[in-house]
């Protein structure tokens, strides 16, 4: 059947439809397409300004957000009210985060749980999904400003180590953006599609893709074989990368002026001068022997020799990465056939020599490395849209496949797109202590609530051994064969507990029923995200409400009765914001709560671990 595309701010019926792809970077990002006349892939830009888009969103008083190059100028004047490098944050909960909290200039909320992050901003409080879909809406708005044309469907590429849970989020960040999001990439994948490798067929070939942005590095080892990207490995430093190479030339220009770093902080006006004349000598040094500027009355110089000893360490600290890629993916350097550089950073010769001497070969640069993973997605789109006829597309699934969990929600396991055959599994857990026994509802569709998707099947997994609420691991595994059948497994992990059931997940369904459910999930994104995010909300609070509980049931003869009464106010404050539509007000009740608690949680702590330790010889 021709798929027609419908332009759904108009619902005119559109001949060709424009599929965008996007780089979504922790730095910058940017979108890039095959242009429908060339066919060569191009980033989109206006006129003679930068492709990039900086990945830096600034919330106003009331609320407004500014992204990219105007959101730039408040990092300094309002550290707080200005996100950066949202990408770390997608798909972590704070314990993921903490031993780099000091990072970040932005309240990021420490609820000491597994939940994922939240970002307060005044009164209001952010996902990191929330943070990502604004970067990728303006990247929508430029594209569709720059191309004169509604855009509705992308490809998004993420890092190579992203875990299931961070590409699902990228996904929800690209669908509140008014994005149907056809397929999600590895960088890496994306980096060498760019070069036209795993385009054809009977290739067979094994790649590393050296990848040096703004504030990280990773490296690949790839196996493409017919057209399948397969990463034997992946290594990195999520906190490396330019800026870096910046801070190292701003303590040498330091020395020379015999300021301190003491003087910076205090000065953020000079602090931002001497990171802008860094980034410009470091530019300049890779054509140039020397580099001199005049700041604050102060003669700054540095010379390429100067330069390139500075950055020599963490120029090291990336082949280490590069040895541990190569000995993680079980394949000799020798046999490593292409280089690809990828990120800004790798202009820098010293890194392309340090690169080329490791892997014994020249790299590949010749595509702007800035522009390369986005020119890989655009490539990845145009097959999509069936345009590049001599790359066969594997079967996929038509439609998300997911269970329900906590509160009604959709937890997609297997994204709509996802080539078959293809295996997932999701680790859960129980709700209630001493709880026997877990219901699994498959539900297809891409809304975020069960009941706005179509139920497949439902089984009971029993005889759970009884345990603590959140003790029990139980594994949720899809499987579709080649065939299409969906077999759903579960199994309590810590028991052996096992129960599978065989869905067959097409049937009876139309291509005009999936198109219409691929339709109302775009025109109902934001009022179906927002109900997610009330639903997990009003969950956390319940759980919260339920915990703070029970631990004073068991330590109330610790606190102090004012703490009892505060504790007891808060709680009663919770409880209400729970009544009322409104995930603000719930999370500000949470973090409340949460500041009541946590200093006498700690100090019962001690008293406990002080008692286990009294006449035990240490």
């Amino acid at each position: 059947m021709a798929k027609i595309g419908i332009n759904i701010a108009t619902g005119s019926l559109q001949k060709e439809e424009m599929i965008v792809g996007i780089d979504l970077g922790t730095t910058n990002s940017l979108v890039a397409i095959i242009h429908p006349e060339s066919k060569q892939p191009v980033a989109l830009k206006e006129h003679n300004s930068s492709s990039l888009v900086p990945s830096i969103i600034h919330f106003d008083k009331y609320g407004g957000a500014t992204v990219g190059e105007d959101a730039k100028q408040f990092l300094i004047k309002e550290p707080e009210n200005t996100i950066f490098s949202a990408k770390r944050l997608m798909g972590k909960s704070y314990n993921d985060i903490k031993e780099n909290a000091s990072f970040f200039t932005y309240k990021v909320i420490d609820d000491n749980t597994e939940s994922l992050v939240k970002v307060q901003v005044g009164e209001k409080f952010y996902s990191p999904i929330d943070l990502s879909s604004f970067i990728l809406k303006e990247l929508k708005h430029r594209a569709e400003h720059i191309l004169k044309t509604p855009v509705t469907k992308a490809v998004i590429t993420v890092p190579a180590y992203f875990n299931d849970s961070q590409r699902q989020a990228t996904r929800d960040a690209g669908k509140l953006a008014g994005l149907d999001v056809l397929r999600i990439i590895n960088e890496p994948t994306a980096a060498s599609l760019a070069y036209g490798l795993g385009l054809s067929r009977e290739e067979s070939k094994t790649i590393a893709v050296y990848d040096l942005g703004g504030g990280t590095f990773d490296i690949s080892i790839l196996q493409i074989t017919n057209g399948i990207f397969e990463v034997l490995s992946t290594n990195g430093d999520t906190y490396l990368g330019g800026d870096d190479f910046d801070r190292v030339i701003i303590q040498h220009w330091l020395r020379q002026s015999g300021l301190s770093e003491t003087d910076l902080s205090n000065n953020p006006e000079l602090s931002q001068t001497l990171r802008l004349k860094a980034e410009e000598a470091k530019k300049h040094l890779s054509s140039n022997e020397t580099f001199e500027a005049e700041v604050n009355g102060d003669r700054l110089s540095i010379t390429k020799v100067e330069f390139e000893a500075l950055i020599g360490p963490l120029i090291e600290r990336t082949v280490r990465s590069c040895r541990n890629a190569i000995a993680d993916s079980k394949v000799d350097v020798q046999s490593i056939e292409s280089v690809v550089m990828v990120g800004g950073s790798t202009r820098v010769p010293a890194v392309k020599k340090a690169v080329s001497d490791f892997f014994g070969k020249p790299v590949n640069d010749s595509v702007n490395p800035d522009e390369v993973v986005a020119i890989g997605a655009a490539v990845q789109a145009d097959i999509l849209a069936g345009n590049n006829k001599e790359f066969l597309l594997l079967d996929i699934t038509p439609l998300s496949l997911g269970i329900e969990t906590m509160g009604g929600l959709m937890d997609v396991l297997i994204p709509r797109n996802s080539k078959i055959p293809t295996k997932v599994g999701r680790q859960y857990t129980t709700q209630k202590d001493g709880q026997s026994g877990m219901r699994i509802s498959v539900f297809q569709g891409e809304r975020d609530l069960v009941n706005d998707n179509r139920k497949l099947a439902e089984f009971n997994l029993s005889g759970i051994p009884a345990m603590p609420a959140g003790f029990p691991k139980v594994e949720v595994a899809f499987l579709i064969n080649a065939d299409g059948i969906l077999v759903v497994k579960a199994k309590e992990l810590r028991s052996g507990v096992e129960q599978s059931i065989e869905v067959k997940p097409q049937y009876g369904i139309s291509d005009a029923d999936v198109e219409k459910m691929l339709l109302d999930s775009i025109t109902h994104a934001k009022d179906d995200i927002a109900k997610r995010a009330l639903v997990e909300a009003r969950t956390e609070g319940e759980q919260l409400l339920q915990t703070t509980e029970k631990f004073i049931g068991k330590n109330a003869t610790f606190l102090t009765r004012e703490e009892l009464i505060e504790t007891a106010q808060a709680m009663q404050a919770l409880q209400l914001a729970l009544t009322m539509e409104d995930k603000d007000l719930i999370h500000r009740k949470v973090e409340e709560l949460n500041d009541i608690s946590r200093p006498y949680a700690e100090r019962v702590m001690d008293i406990a671990v002080s008692s286990a330790m009294k006449g035990k010889q240490v």
